[in-house]
Order: structure tokens, then C-alpha cells, then sequence
């Protein structure tokens, strides 16, 4: 099995800067943490804190990047673009390219950039981490899960289990990562979405006027999922209420502390992406659509006006 010694990662926000110091503990690799010219020099006068602590990061501009067996990707949807130009030098014949974005969108941008054959599918959960202005607090770090396309137990996949390992990772390498990747999609459209526009905390979801919206965009999802070939229920959109409602009251969701700070949302990667499914599987979705016009409007708004909060 061959054994990971090079890791670029790009995206040191509130993911992946936690990513990044777990993995910067294990002394036999070399960890480069990818960010423009910006960045780097502000980063490297100001620092980066976790919890206090300052943060001894390798970071290079995408020009000084080098080859690396393995490329994580810890930006918002609204960076993927970019962030794929930016790992450019590091990715050669064998580097595996792994994705934590939300959604599922990412791992086909991954594949039309680079291919198939270099694209892991995966995302974070149960990470609990806020990041102001490069001082980070975290008191979760959250576990990676992550798989082959067709779930198969490959060497890569060993490969990085043994580096997680070491770097004291939290991880999953579930049956079925599609299906994984579809119920984080099912939280962040309904619980991301609907916390953004009203507002809420964790805690607000337990008002019957919250459930019945979590219900009706639940199960649009669940029927365009269900389209997809993907076996959501409602049970598990159940499960789901009773689990946020089991997360701190007064903790937020990370759309709505994008909201908060008058920052684009990924709004279209969201519900946006269930109207487009929807409209190719010819499943209404008039309670996503209402959602998303409602997110997109606020975000006008506070380019416009400067509002936020």
C-alpha cells in the first residue's frame, strides 16, 4: 500500500483550518496549505488561532506548490472553481483529490476538472467551529467521511485511513458514500436554509411552525432525491429534527452566520440544486423555490443596502 507522504490543502477556514492542525501534528509528511499571495502574506503577520493557539502552517502560493499524493479541498461551494485552478501543480498522475464541501456538486466539478479516477467523494460532520477573522474556535473537530464512487475498499482508501490515523482524525469509510453524501444534502438544504432565513438556532427548530416548514421542504428533497435513485425517507428527515434539536440551543448553522456577516450564502448550491433537479425529474418544488428566492433577496439586499444581521 502506498503511503501518503505529500498533503496540499486549500481552504483554512473554519474546516479546514482544524483539518489542517491535526494532520500538521504527524511528523513523517509534508503538509502544504494552499492560499493566494493575499492571503499568505496576512496570514503569516496576523496568524491563524485555534482556540488561542497560533498555528505554525506551510503555506504556498498555488505557484509554489509542489506535487502532493493527496489534495484536499475545505473552501465553500462558492470557491470550488478557483480552488481547482490553485492546486494545479500538485495534482500529477496519482494524486487523489478529496473534497469536504457541502452539497454534491463538488465532486463533479472534481471530475470535470481533473477526472474520474483522481476523485474521492466525501464531507464533515459534527464539526463544531466558528471562524472570526482567522481566530477559530472550535470544540468539536468533527469526523471526515469519506469513499470510492462505488464504494469499493481500494488502497487510496486504506491509504487514508492510515494518515488519518496517525493524524488522529476522526473518519467513516461508509457502505454507501452516495447515500452519505445525499443525507448531509438533506440537513443542509432544510436545516442551512431554513436557519439562514429566520434566523434561527438550533433551538428555535422545535416550534411547530418550524417543523411543518422543516416537513415541506423535507419532502421535496426526499422526492427529487428519490428521483436521483437515492433512498431518502421521511423517517430520516425525522431522525434529523430530533438530532438538531439535540445540538447546543443557542449554536448556529453556517448559512446563517453567513448571513449574520452580510457574505454571499451557498444558497445555490442548496436548495438551487433541488429546483434544478427537480425541473429535469419534473417534480415541483415551489417550497424550495420560495426558500431560495427568499435567501437570494436577502443577499441583494445586503449588497445593496449594507444590511446585515
Amino acid at each position: 500500500m502506498k503511503q501518503i507522504k505529500n498533503v496540499a490543502l486549500i481552504g483554512l477556514g473554519a474546516v479546514g483550518a482544524v483539518v489542517a492542525s491535526q494532520l500538521n501534528k504527524v511528523p513523517d509528511i509534508n503538509l502544504y496549505c494552499v492560499v493566494d499571495l493575499e492571503r499568505k502574506k496576512r496570514y503569516e503577520q496576523n496568524g491563524i488561532f485555534i482556540n488561542s493557539r497560533r498555528q505554525n502552517f506551510k503555506l504556498v502560493t498555488p505557484d509554489e506548490l509542489q506535487m502532493a499524493d493527496l489534495v484536499i479541498i475545505a473552501t465553500k461551494n462558492l470557491q470550488i472553481q478557483n480552488a481547482l485552478k490553485q492546486v494545479n501543480n500538485s495534482v500529477t498522475g496519482d494524486t487523489m483529490i478529496l473534497s469536504l464541501l457541502n452539497g454534491i456538486q463538488s465532486e463533479k466539478e472534481i471530475e470535470k476538472a481533473y477526472g474520474k479516477e483522481k476523485t474521492l467523494y466525501g464531507f464533515i460532520i459534527n464539526i463544531t467551529s466558528i471562524n472570526l477573522n482567522g481566530n477559530i474556535n472550535c470544540t468539536n473537530n468533527g469526523t471526515i467521511v469519506f469513499g470510492e464512487k462505488d464504494n469499493s475498499r481500494s488502497e487510496r482508501i486504506l491509504a487514508i485511513e492510515q494518515l488519518f490515523n496517525k493524524a488522529g482524525i476522526s473518519y467513516k469509510n461508509p457502505g454507501n458514500i452516495q447515500l452519505e453524501v445525499w443525507k448531509k444534502f438533506l440537513i443542509n438544504v432544510v436545516f442551512n436554509s431554513l436557519g439562514a432565513i429566520t434566523r434561527s438556532p438550533y433551538g428555535g427548530f422545535k416550534s411547530d411552525s418550524m417543523k411543518n416548514c422543516v416537513q415541506k421542504i423535507g419532502l421535496e428533497t426526499i422526492k427529487v432525491a428519490n428521483a436521483e435513485g437515492i433512498p431518502l425517507t421521511e423517517e430520516l428527515l425525522q431522525k434529523d429534527l430530533e438530532l438538531t434539536l439535540t445540538y447546543t440551543p443557542t449554536g448556529k448553522c453556517s448559512m446563517l452566520q453567513d448571513v449574520e456577516a452580510g457574505r454571499l450564502t451557498e444558497n445555490d448550491f442548496f436548495t438551487g440544486t433541488i429546483i434544478k433537479l427537480g425541473e429535469k425529474h419534473n417534480i415541483p418544488t415551489p417550497y424550495c423555490q420560495f426558500l431560495y428566492d427568499l435567501i437570494k433577496g436577502t443577499e441583494q439586499v445586503q449588497s445593496e443596502f449594507g444590511q446585515q444581521g
